[in-house]
């Protein structure tokens, strides 16, 4: 059975930084593209960034310059490092897995999902 889990977030002030892991279990972790998305209050899902099983990363504007994506195969694990933190960072951050491994931004490409884990950054 494949289980993503996220853990890293809480609660940081506005330009503070923290890094989500999502450990991934149940198949082979590293052909597989992963992605990140989140969900703010009354938001729809939207994408953050995504990692290729090539470690080629792609990230939505917004987080640009601030937002790293990382993966260590031999954990199986994907790393989200966020840096300058905004208020409007603030949701509920999920790791995904593409099965078919599409370039995409969608999340019904997106096969396997985590529970989420809930960023806060106050200002």
């Amino acid at each position: 059975q494949v289980q993503l889990v996220e853990s890293g977030g809480g609660l940081v002030q506005a330009g503070g930084s923290l890094r989500l892991s999502c450990a991934a279990s149940g198949l082979p972790f590293s052909r597989y593209n992963m992605a990140w998305f989140r969900q703010a209050p009354g938001k729809e899902r939207e994408f953050v960034g995504r990692i290729h099983w090539t470690d080629k990363t792609y990230y939505e504007d917004s987080v640009k310059g601030r937002f790293t994506i990382s993966r260590d195969n031999a954990k199986n694990t994907v790393l989200l490092q966020m840096n300058s933190l905004k208020p409007e960072d603030t949701a509920v951050y999920y790791c995904a897995l593409d099965r078919d491994n599409y370039y995409s931004t969608d999340e019904w490409h997106y096969d396997y999902w985590g529970q989420g884990t809930q960023v806060t950054v106050s200002s």
